[in-house]
Formats: C-alpha cells, structure tokens, sequence
C-alpha cells in the first residue's frame, strides 16, 4: 500500500492533473473508502424505462362484500392468470396446458392449492423456516376446486392440464378456499383452452335462522350450516355441507338461495374474457369413429347384457365375466382394426356397459344387483369388535365392510393447525385408510392421499355434529377407519361405523349418525341435451358409482343433516332433482339407524382396565413450580416411569392416564411431590424419615412431616417402632387430627382391616374413608356454590366416631353424622333434648365454672347425639380442650334467649340451634362463594355470596345472622338479618 501511495505522488508531480478526484477517489467519510459517485456517470450511459403493465379489472358485489377479478399485472407468462380480492384477502389462481398430443384415455387435471405463512405476516415454525409437503386442509382446498371444474373439459379432451391456486394475503376473515375456486373459473376463461364454464361457486352459513352470503369466519363459528355451492348457469356441480342436524325442508331454502347468488360470479368473468380472453385453441380431441364404436357395441352388447342381468353375480365375479368380454372382443377386431384404435378398446367397451346399465335402469327399473330402485343392501353392525381397544365397531353394507377404532388422549395431543383461517387446534380427528387389498389389488403406501383425505374429511364434519361440548368431554378424540372391503360408499359406511365405536368408547352422542349414497340415472336428448328421463337410485354399488351420472353423500341423524359431498360426471344436473334426492337418502338413512340402535343405543360403561381417566388438578405457582422440576426432568420422570401425559397450565395439572391404576399411581406422585390440602380422615402416602421410641416421623404430602406415634401402628399391640416400620419406607396413612401447635397425628392402624373380632363391634357408619375415584366426565368448575361451601366445612369436621374411652383425647377425630334438619329435629325429641329435660347428653371434655373445673362423665348406654351437639363436641376436639358452658349455664342462657330471641347477642349452644335462631357470628373463613361462620360453642355454619349484594368481608367482623335452613349434609345455613 506504500508503494502504491508512492506511485501516485510520482505521477501527480509529472502531471498536476493526476489528483485523487481524477482517478475518481473520494476522500475517507466515516471510515469508509469507495468510488465517487458525484462525478463518474459518463453522460451518455442508457436510462431505464418505465415498463407499462396493462391490467383488467372487473368489481362487483356479492352478499355486501365488493370482489374484484383482476388480470394481466403479474403472472403474464401462465395460459390465464387471475388475482381474485375480498377485502383484504387475495388470492392468485393460474393455469397452464401441455403442449404435446398424448393419447390417452383420461383427462389428467391437476389442482394444488397452498397457503404459505407470508401471506399473514409469519415466518413457519419449522425446522427448515419454509413450508413443506402440502397440509391436508390444502389438500381438500384442492379437491374443492376440482370437482366443479372437472366435468365441464370437452369430451375427448384429454391433455394434462394444471391448475396453481396460491394465496397472496389473507386477513383472516375469509376463507380463501371459495376464493380460489372463481378465480380458477375466471382464468381458465381467459385461456385458451376449451372449457364450458364460466362457473359460479358461494358460501352460505345460517345464524338464529337467517341465512348469510358470504360469511366470515366468526359468523361461521356461530353458524348451523357451511354450505358451498358450485354452478353454471342453470344446472348444479357441487354441493359441499357441513351441518348441525338440518333439516331437509331448511336445506332445500339454502340451496334455492345459493344459486342465484352463485350466478352472480358469471358476468364478470365473462366480461374480463371479452377484454383480456385468448382465442380458445384447437386441441386434438381423442374421439372414437362412429364405425368403430358400432363394431363393438354389436359384438360387446348381448354378453355384457347377460351378465348384468344376472344378479347372482358377485362385485368380483361380475369384473371377471366383464374382462373376459373385453378380451374377446379384442381377439374379434385384432385383425380388421389397426393398433391405435385397439389402444382405446377398453374406454369404447365401457361405454358400452354404461349404455346397457343405464337403459335395463330406467325401462325396467332394476338394478345390478337385483335391488328395487330405494332398497338398501343387507346391513350387520357389531360393536366392541375389539374389546381391549377404547372403542371399536364393525360395520357392513352389502358387501362393503369398514372396522372404525376410537382411541381418547389427553387435550394435548390435540392436532395442531397451521392454516391461514380457522381454529389453531383440533381436538376431533377421524383417519380414513383405503388399503389396495379391499379391492383385491397390489397397491404401494406413500404420503398423504387426496382421496382418503377427502373421504375422511367427510366423515369427520359428519360426526362432530353430534360430539358432547369440549366443557363436558375433555378428550382428544382420535377414530381410525380401515377399509376392509370396498363396493360403493365407503365414506358413508365410515359415518357409521365411527358413530357406533364411539358409543363403545362411552363418548355420550347426542344422536347416531349414519349415511348413504345416492346415484342417479339420465336418459339424454342427443341434440337439445335436455333430461327426458332418470332415475334415483339409493346405496349404489361400485360399479353403479362408475357407470352413473352422481354421486350424492349424505349423512345424518334421525333430527336432520349433518354432512353433503355431491360429485357428478355430465356438465351439471338441474337443482330441482338435487333436491328430489333428499327424500331418498332420509329415508335409506333411518333404515339404517334403526340397525345401529339395535346394536348399540347408549354409551358404554368403561371399566378400569381399558378406559382412560383424565383429572384437572389445581395448585399454586409455586407448587407447580416444585412439580416440574429443574427443567422439566421431574415431570419427564413420572411420565416414563407411569405412562401417563402430564400437561401444566397457569395454576392447574392436567393428567391423562391409560386407566384408573395408572391415574392412582400418578396422583400419588404429585400428591407426595406437591401435596395437597390435608383433611382430616384423608389417606396419604409418606416415606418414615426417623423413628423415635415414641413413634416415627413420616414426610408425606409434598414435604410435611406429621407424628406417628406407636399406638397408631398396628391393631395389636407394638413393644418397638423399628418391628413395624424402617427408615426410608413406603406406608399409606391416615390423618387423625392436628393438635392446637398444628402438628398433625397420623395412623397406619386406621388404613388396615379391623381384626374379626373387633370388626364385629363395629358400629354402622364408622367405616374408614377411602379415596374416591375421580370423574372422568365432570370437571371442578361444574360444582355448585353450595356444593364447595359444604365440602369446605367438611374439611373442618372429623371423619372417625370414638368407640371406647380410651380413644377420647384432643388429638383423636370423632366422626359427625350427617343428617337433615328433619331427623335433627326428630332426634332431638326423640333424645329428650328439649329446654326442661334433665337427663340431656351433655358434650364430652371440661367444663369450667367460675375457677373450678370438673369433667363430664359418659354415660355407656348414651343415645345418639343430634347434629347440632356432635358439630360442637368435634371441632371442639379440633381447636383442644375448648371452654364451654356446664349445663346450668346452658339452660340459663337458652331461657334467656327465648326471652331475647331477636336480639341475637347471646352465645348460642346447640340445643338452641333452631330454624330462625338469630346469632351474632364471627368470619372464621372467606372463600371464594361465601363465608364460613363461627356461630360459638364450636359450631360452624355457611352463608352464600348474593349474586346482587357483594360487599367487603374480613375475618374477625362480627355478623347478625339468623339459621335459614340445613344443607343435605345438616350442615346449618345462615342469612343475613338488617340491623334497625
């Protein structure tokens, strides 16, 4: 660099011209060096135009909202491009044509759709940041453009065609999917390929009864219908339905509405082709010679007209009989008929069947088969074809045979989209295999199929109609459906058999849903192409299928529809037939229903080895926090050592189990991991941290450690701790009480069976609490407010009955026995608790009068204590040794309170808790809808949060209540009284 730096000022010398800014340096800027640019543009160098884009726009509207075709701005190369707008959400569909004349005998049209994550503003979530292998809601975009378009390609035309619909920006109130399918109809009229369109294709959703053109995404979340129609003119192509159990006679008014408003897409896009349009090409059409076709129909017709006749012929006997004709009429014409036209013999041959079908259908009136015209073929449904699967079911049509499984997971397995539109998770998902063995063929498996995702996708807006709501029916739902056997509907088969498998899985349906397919029949005029003649045809066969004009599916209860996919082969079918199928298929679809109830009409009942559990459970931050473990690793833990999913949300644990003994030993571990509220007659299990000649010390319920004192061990007598229990052992104990420092005494003896002998002396109702099995289907929030307020001062009333005087000491729980207001008031009398009795039961523990104690005795033969005296006498054992009055004083202060019955200052007892007893209490506890009471002497009661009457509470404020009534339990209600 120095010797260039050298060099220049050499040159500089011999020529004071050679400066930096001749060279064209700049000087340094901000420690950058680079070429002037002030002074370097020689002033003949060429300046770019400006290239002119001519562009065709047409506006209109449509159900309120303004749609714009427009054409010849981007995408000038494709044979017909158009960019199709809704507000906010645009949507690019081009097609192309190859350019070569293959012989063939179908038409190979290709439709892909894709939705790429830019047109929202997003980068994809995955590995690679770039979309991948196409989605199955692409995939039925895809079919949705395919099936209107299809039958209108001119008859012989056979070249490969392509169609490319992308979606440029969405707003995500539109769905771009009806998008797409008129711009695809207005760029292949702008091209120069032969197509009979223009078509039209709308989406109709109902509200609260109103039907709505057009509607947005939210609308279609509160709507009971989707329907999107595709026509041309004057005649239906597709009919797409997904409903809530509509009615036919409602169906029929949202297809009358969906025409005209289709109709409308026509005269914009023939207006844009006037403007922009090719001149349509002359493409080579693979036509057949009239002198051929009659060569084949004369030696072809007779046999194929005896094997349809014959109705003893199988699906696979008949394909035999009918191949063989094809091979003989080839023998017949190998010499007279050249090599191209042989090529195009089997296509000529069906023709041929088709002719011969479709005439002995409409003159005679019977089918391949046999069948009258709206016969269904024998059907047999069996549920719990797997028993040791969460539900199965096996069901036949005819010959056709789909055995549907249901598996449950936990809300997490829940299948996540990633679409431009519609909800980001799916909860419901049905998968539809079509295996090459169920039609007896050699097949390879690879990806993602458009037909099984079609036929799935079908099946599956079928059922979701009738699934409980996700509040009630947490579940993950996942149905598996196995083609077994194939002859005609197999999708509508699968509505069946998924409907019947998940009742087996206990999944409460609201209805069973089935469906069948409809077939039609035309008779031509050649020159008008008018219909002079059909027939409808209900649960059609394979072959009727192929050999037909339609292809109706429809699904549904015995209330209405759910679920339409229409399909046709000629250019369109007129709506007024459409709608006369729908009487037809309902009453093909009860036929069936009645089969499925008769096999299975309720959900089962799951027993613990196969059904799944799934429990919500509620904790703190902070205890969560504890469960998850550094990382994570202690939640991974339980999941591999159990099997079970454990999902965490903000506040709650969500646990899904294979069955009861798995959802055991995981609640098990989150209880000892994180614990939960301790209640006094609760089982737990803890691990004996030390022994003690005393007792052992136990850790249980998430780090707390309670006492275990040697009397508690066994029901025999136990000389040494270290006989019974180890360090480090694993035991299942019962919390017996708490003494007034909060220590809490635990039993091992309360959780083993009672010896014979004492087992004997028993008295009813002191059985010891067990752990109560969670429900599946009912989740915390569905509890009343009375229902947590009782279960809250349940935890604050012991949960064992004394039995023997030496079981009487503070740190022992008796238990209450619940009763009603009624049999409280029945024991009292019958008890001889009244005002004036002398020989009333008077609570256990000590008295104290003035500065004297002196304690109660028990009596052997004593009644049975009313309520309102055993809730004083066990939280007075709760809290210690409580100072209560002696039976003088009680009757004292009852005299006076009848005296002063509308004061409410006097301490009440429980002889004087009575409906209508007014009580100054004290706020012993807020919750979250009411408040427990200390209403004296021990005794506890709730009062209910007034939905219209909130104020501030605080523990320790003193309330005028009066007792207003018992719950179920006995426990006593109070209200608020006015203070004048």
């Amino acid at each position: 660099m120095a010797m260039f730096s050298l060099a220049i000022r050499a040159r500089a010398k011999d020529n004071p011209l050679l400066t930096r800014r001749a060279l064209h340096f700049r000087n340094f800027c901000n420690g950058r060096f680079g070429l002037s640019t002030s002074e370097s543009n020689p002033p003949d160098r060429p300046v770019a135009g400006t290239k002119f884009l001519e562009s065709f726009k047409e506006e209109f509207e449509i159900g309120s909202r303004v749609i714009s075709l427009e054409t010849g701005k981007i995408a000038r190369f494709a044979n017909g491009a158009v960019v199709l707008g809704m507000e906010e959400t645009k949507v690019l569909s081009t097609v192309a044509a190859a350019k070569g004349d293959a012989v063939r005998d179908f038409l190979p049209l290709t439709v892909d759709y894709q939705e790429k994550q830019f047109a929202q503003g997003l980068i994809p979530n995955t590995f690679m940041r770039r979309e991948g292998a196409p989605k199955e809601r692409e995939l039925l975009c895809g079919r949705l453009i395919d099936r209107p378009i299809r039958p209108l390609f001119s008859a012989g035309f056979y070249h490969e065609i392509q169609v490319m619909a992308s979606v440029l920006s969405s707003d995500g109130k539109q769905d771009p999917d009806v998008l797409a399918a008129n711009a695809t109809s207005a760029a292949l009229m702008l091209s120069d390929i032969p197509w009979g369109g223009p078509i039209g294709v709308v989406r109709i959703g109902r509200i609260c009864g109103q039907f709505i053109v057009n509607p947005t995404m939210d609308e279609l979340s509160l709507s009971d219908l989707n329907l999107v129609y595709a026509c041309t003119r004057d005649k239906t192509l597709m009919i797409d339905v997904q409903a809530r159990e509509i009615t036919e006679k409602d169906l029929e008014a949202g297809l009358r509405l969906a025409h005209p408003e289709a109709v409308k897409y026509l005269e914009p896009q023939i207006r844009l082709a006037a403007k922009a349009g090719k001149q349509k090409k002359e493409y080579k059409l693979s036509m057949v010679s009239e002198q051929f076709f009659e060569k084949v129909r004369k030696l072809a017709e007779a046999p194929i007209d005896a094997v349809f006749t014959d109705p003893s012929y199988g699906k696979f006997e008949r394909g035999e009989a009918l191949e063989k004709i094809t091979q003989d009429v080839k023998s017949a014409l190998e010499e007279e008929c050249d090599e191209q036209s042989l090529k195009v013999l089997p296509k000529v041959v069906d023709t041929v069947r088709k002719k011969v079908v479709r005439k002995r259908i409409i003159s005679d009136g019977f089918r391949l088969d046999g069948r009258h015209l709206d016969e269904v073929r024998p059907i047999y449904c069996e549920a719990g074809h797997l028993p040791i699967l969460h539900g199965s079911a096996l069901f036949n049509r005819g010959d056709t045979q789909v055995l549907c499984t249901v598996t449950l997971g936990a809300p997490q397995d829940a299948q996540r989209l990633d679409s431009l539109v519609g909800p980001p998770t799916k909860r419901f998902m049905l998968h539809y295999s079509f295996p090459p063995f169920c039609i007896d063929e050699i097949g390879k498996r690879a990806g993602l199929n458009r037909r099984e995702v079609g036929h799935g996708t079908l099946a599956e807006k079928a059922l979701l109609a009738v699934l409980p709501p996700e509040d009630d029916f947490p579940y993950t739902v996942r149905i598996n459906s196995e083609v077994m056997a194939s002859d005609g509907s197999t999708s509508m088969a699968t509505v069946c058999g998924g409907s019947m498998a998940l009742m087996d899985a206990g999944i409460p349906l609201r209805e069973h849903v089935a469906g069948v397919s409809v077939g039609l029949v035309t008779d031509v005029d050649p020159e008008s192409g008018e219909i002079t003649e059909y027939r409808i045809l209900t649960d059609i066969l394979g072959l009727e299928d192929h050999l037909g004009d339609m292809d109706f599916k429809i699904a549904g209860t015995t209330n209405g529809v759910t679920a339409i996919q229409l399909d046709i082969k000629p250019a369109g079918i007129p709506l007024d037939i459409i709608c006369e199928s729908l009487e037809p298929a309902r009453k093909g679809r009860l036929q069936i229903l009645d089969h499925m109830e008769q096999e299975i009409s309720v959900p089962q009942n799951q027993d613990d080895r196969n059904s799944p559990r799934l429990v919500t459970l509620k904790f703190s931050n902070d205890a969560i926090r504890r469960f998850i473990g550094p990382l994570g690793a202690l939640k991974r833990k339980i999941e591999e050592e159990t099997g079970a999913r454990i999902s965490v949300g903000d506040g709650t644990i969500t646990i899904a189990a294979k069955n009861q003994a798995v959802m055991e030993k995981v609640q098990d571990k989150v209880d000892f991991i994180v614990g939960r509220e301790i209640v006094v007659g609760g089982i737990y299990k803890g691990i004996v941290m030390s022994i003690k000649e005393y007792g052992a010390f136990v850790e249980f319920n998430g780090g707390q450690q309670g006492l275990l004192h040697i009397s508690e061990l066994s029901h025999e007598p136990v000389s040494r701790v270290s006989d019974v229990v180890s360090v480090g052992q694993q035991i299942s104990l019962m919390c017996i009480g708490q003494d007034v420092r909060g220590n809490i005494k635990l039993s091992r003896k309360a959780t083993l069976p009672r010896p014979e002998s004492e087992t004997k002396s028993v008295v009813e109702g002191s059985a010891p609490v067990t752990k109560e099995k969670p429900n599946i289907w009912a989740s915390p929030e569905n509890m009343s407010k009375g229902e947590q307020l009782e279960s809250t001062l349940e935890e604050l009333v012991p949960s064992k009955m004394e039995n023997t005087e030496s079981n009487r000491s503070a740190s022992l729980m008796p238990s209450v026995v619940i009763r009603s207001a009624a049999e409280c008031d029945e024991e009292e009398k019958s008890a001889g608790l009244s005002k004036t009795s002398k020989s009333a039961p008077k609570p256990k523990g000590t008295l104290k009068k003035g500065s004297k104690q002196k304690k109660i005795q028990s009596s052997d033969n004593m009644p049975d204590l009313s309520l309102s005296i055993m809730l004083s006498e066990s939280l007075s054992r709760m809290g210690g040794n409580q100072e209560v009055t002696s039976q003088d004083e009680g009757e004292a202060n009852l005299s006076d309170q009848n005296d002063k019955e509308t004061g409410g200052n006097t301490p009440v007892t429980p002889q004087k808790l009575k409906l209508g007893t007014k009580v100054t209490a004290k706020i012993y506890q807020i919750r979250a809808r009411g408040l427990v009471l200390d209403l004296g002497g021990g005794i506890r009661g709730m009062y209910k949060f007034e939905s219209n009457g909130e104020r501030e509470f605080t523990v320790g404020d003193e309330l005028l209540v009066q007792c207003s009534s018992f719950t179920s339990k006995g426990i006593p209600v109070m209200s608020m009284v006015d203070e004048e």
